[in-house]
């Protein structure tokens, strides 16, 4: 009896041992905006020396934990796969360089000084094939504008719900506070929008993947989107299901999302 107990035990702690995800919430150093900003970190404990990492950015009116609450089980998606999951809070910047507010510099930081720390501080693996990033909302336009521009930082972009035409909605969430106002500064408004980014890729830069519920306000812009994609002949997954702009859609669609990133990084193992 004793020794089957004594095998019980081994088993039980060999599970908990190989199921040891580790969240921790930090504060990262910005000197493009001279302040700390919070980060949670999502670590795999499957034993693996270095992993892939999916950066998360949060949505108009999230922070650093919007993701870590949407899905209490991605440290046990992390150990699955083993993945890192990188949140920072990036306020409601919608991920911008503000050319009105020099201390809203949250694509320099997102994009550089994060990665850049995480890379240094965190068993990754220090390639652009093992790095993606996506978001909900605001977060899904500031995945797509970050990886259109620093193409050798991410090799893989995703949206979930993005807000990837900021142009019809002149007077919402913020956007005026980081690009001034839209009637009065229309070329700026053009050249923030990630669809007019398009033109930055060419076929095969990125690996994309980016959904939109039928009835959610930004499906006409997510259709959009795909469309001017397919114009410009850029490979993608797009993907239209039932749902609306909530949580209950971000916390299926991220799933096939998160697929859709391991089987880029296994591609390039």
């Amino acid at each position: 009896m004793k020794a089957k107990i004594f095998f019980l035990s081994l088993v039980a702690f060999f599970a908990l041992s190989v199921q040891a995800a580790v969240v921790d919430t930090i504060h990262v150093r910005s000197d493009a905006m001279n302040k700390e900003v919070q980060t949670v970190i999502v670590l795999p404990g499957s034993g693996k020396t270095k992993a892939p990492v999916i950066y998360l950015l949060h949505g108009h009116g999230g922070n650093a934990k919007t993701w870590i609450g949407l899905k209490p089980n991605l440290p046990e998606i992390a150990d699955q796969y083993g993945i890192i999951f990188v949140c920072p809070d990036g306020k409601n910047s919608w991920y911008w360089d503000s050319p009105v507010n020099p201390s809203y510099r949250y694509e320099t930081f997102v994009a550089k000084e994060l990665v850049n720390y995480i890379d240094a501080n965190y068993p990754t693996i220090k390639d652009r094939t093992a790095r993606a990033i996506t978001g909900l909302s605001m977060g899904g336009h500031g995945a797509m504008w970050l990886s259109f521009r620093h193409k050798d930082i991410f090799g893989a972009a995703g949206s979930t719900s993005g807000g990837v035409d900021i142009r019809p909605f002149p007077n919402n969430w913020n956007m005026s506070e980081w690009l001034g106002k839209e009637s009065e500064n229309q070329e700026v408004w053009e050249k923030h929008t990630v669809i007019n980014q398009i033109d930055r890729l060419k076929n095969g830069d990125l690996a994309l993947i980016f959904d939109c519920g039928y009835s959610d306000f930004f499906f006409e812009v997510n259709n959009n989107f795909h469309e001017k994609l397919l114009k410009y002949k850029i490979d993608h997954d797009f993907i239209v299901r039932p749902g609306a702009h909530n949580g209950d859609y971000w916390r299926n669609s991220i799933d096939y999302q998160i697929v859709f990133f391991n089987k880029f990084f296994n591609r390039n193992k």
